[in-house]
Parts: C-alpha cells; sequence; structure tokens
C-alpha cells in the first residue's frame, strides 16, 4: 500500500492501458478517479478495483468536451480538499479508426481523422493538465504523466497518430520546464506493444489482419500486459530522485529494469532498445540475435540520431 492516501486520476480508463494502470495505483492503496464516455465499461472496472480491494470513483467524462473536464476537477477539489497526487493523461479515441485505415496514405483517409486521432489524445491532455496543474502547484507537488509511444519518434499507423505522438512527447517536455520549480514532474510514458482488448480485436485474433504484417503481428503476440504501465508508474511514483526524470520520455521497459519488476504473468519485459530485439527485426540479420547478449542496448542519442531531422 505503497500509495496510501493519495488521490490520482486516470482518463480513458475504462479498458486498455488506462484500466491497467488504475488497477496498479488503486492495488497500491491510492484512491483513483477514472473516465470514460460509458457507464458500463466504466463500471466493470470500478467493480474490478473493488474486488481487489481499492478506491475508485468512476465518472463519466468526455475528454472532449471542455465542460465535463471542468465539472470533474470541482468534483476532485470539493471531494478530496484540493488534493490530486498524479495525473495520468491516456485516453484516446483513435484506436479503431487507425486499424480501419491502415493501408491507407493520409491523402486518401478523410480529413476528419485527425479529430479521432488527436482531440481527445493530445488536446484532452492538454485541459486535463491545466486544471491538474493548478491543484499541483498550489500543495506544491504533483506527477503528471503523458501515455506516448514511438510513434513520436518515427513513423507508425499514419501521419495523424505520428504527428499527435509527437506532440503528447514535447507537451510533457515543455510542461516540466514551467512545473519544475513548483514541485510538480512531468513526464511522457512509452508502454511498448500492449494487448489492450481492441488490439486483440483487430491484430491478435485474426488469422491475417487486414493491413497488419506477421512481424507486426508477433510483436502483440509477446507485447505488454495492460497492467505493466500501471506497475511501472506505482513505483515511479516514490522513486526519491523522480525529479531528476521530469521533461524526459521513459519506456516502460526501462522503467521494469530500473524497479527490477515483471510483468504481471511474471514474463520478463520486452526491451525494445536491446540489440538482441533490434537484430530479430532485421530479416537478413535475425540469426545473429542467437549470439548478442540481452545486456547490450542501444543508446538513446543513437535512437534520436537515426531519427534526426537535421
Amino acid at each position: 500500500m505503497s500509495l496510501s492516501g493519495w488521490v490520482c486520476l486516470v482518463t480513458g480508463a475504462s479498458r486498455g492501458i488506462g484500466r491497467g494502470i488504475a488497477l496498479q495505483l488503486s492495488e497500491a492503496g491510492a484512491t483513483v478517479y477514472i473516465t470514460g464516455r460509458q457507464e458500463k465499461t466504466l463500471i466493470k472496472t470500478a467493480a474490478e478495483v473493488k474486488e481487489r480491494g481499492g478506491c475508485c470513483v468512476p465518472v463519466i467524462c468526455d475528454s472532449t468536451r471542455d465542460e465535463d473536464i471542468e465539472e470533474l476537477f470541482e468534483r476532485i477539489k470539493r471531494e478530496q480538499n484540493g488534493r490530486l497526487d498524479i495525473l495520468v493523461n491516456n485516453a484516446y479515441a483513435g484506436v479503431q479508426t487507425i486499424f480501419e485505415n491502415i493501408e491507407k496514405k493520409f491523402w486518401e483517409t478523410d480529413p476528419s481523422i485527425w479529430d479521432s486521432i488527436n482531440n481527445t489524445g493530445l488536446r484532452g491532455h492538454y485541459f486535463f493538465s491545466v486544471y491538474a496543474s493548478r491543484l499541483m502547484v498550489a500543495q506544491g507537488r504533483g506527477l503528471i504523466i503523458t501515455i506516448s509511444s514511438i510513434g513520436g519518434l518515427r513513423y507508425i499507423f499514419n501521419v495523424p497518430y505520428g504527428v499527435g505522438k509527437a506532440a503528447c512527447d514535447r507537451l510533457a517536455a515543455d510542461m516540466a520546464v514551467e512545473l519544475k520549480r513548483r514541485g510538480v514532474v512531468s513526464v511522457s510514458l512509452w508502454p511498448g506493444a500492449v494487448q489492450t482488448e481492441l488490439v486483440s480485436q483487430f491484430v491478435l485474433e485474426k488469422e491475417t489482419p487486414h493491413g497488419v504484417n506477421s512481424k507486426f503481428k508477433d510483436v502483440f503476440a509477446n507485447g505488454e500486459t495492460t497492467e505493466l504501465s500501471g506497475k511501472c508508474i506505482v513505483n515511479l511514483a516514490k522513486d526519491k530522485h523522480l525529479m531528476s526524470l521530469t521533461g524526459k520520455v521513459l519506456m516502460t521497459c526501462d522503467l521494469a529494469r530500473r524497479y527490477g519488476i515483471q510483468d504481471i504473468d511474471g514474463r520478463s519485459v520486452v526491451d525494445y532498445t536491446s540489440l538482441k530485439f533490434l537484430l530479430t527485426q532485421v530479416p537478413y540479420l535475425s540469426w545473429l540475435s542467437f549470439a548478442v547478449p540481452s545486456f547490450l542496448r542501444l543508446p538513446r542519442f543513437v535512437l534520436t540520431l537515426a531519427n534526426s531531422r537535421f
């Protein structure tokens, strides 16, 4: 119960990564407010939290509706005496749209795909961060985690996805600049391939997923559970050197190694920066992976240089 007494808010927590994070935070003793658009799935997550002995407050909240967000924070302020320790910006509404248009180029899709992908998963994050920061700055402490992905560094899926994820990383970094002297930490978190409900529906459960090659499917088949990100966040929140990480992009595989944790099913976490893993992704070099030690990793600056625009 390392987070006993803490107040947390996880957006988009009725399923997927958000649900997993809520389960882990509540299991650690925190009171967790969870948001979503569908009452049925929210109540289901809240019931699962209760079964584990946790405390969860489900709130129907559409991350694209400004009034919903404002009302939620007024409720937290009223019910928790203005306390908020952790905000997890996770809400995302674009997964189905991405997989339905995965073989199309950006000029071949309806431009409204931008709104489907980024209204909830970027604009909403900014609004939630503004209101959360007001509470955190007032109390002189807090942690804001914005869920992003390697799509912010290299092309994955489509144009709106990559632009949105790059913006999420920049949002976390720039907020950190203004929040650091107020005792509030802001980071971006990159989970690896995660076996969410929608990924299972569109990728894993189909023999020949539309627009998804076999290697892509294999990556998700060996992917993280939805609760690994939550385990990482619980450990991160109690890190004595947390402020030294503000403004950074953190990867779940790095945090798992930093805190010595495994996934909830006992599996070791796939290290996507290890030379061993990277070699398996190159057809004519994959045989070398058997001879490469797992502790050899690609330096972060190499990842940045490989995708440099300069």
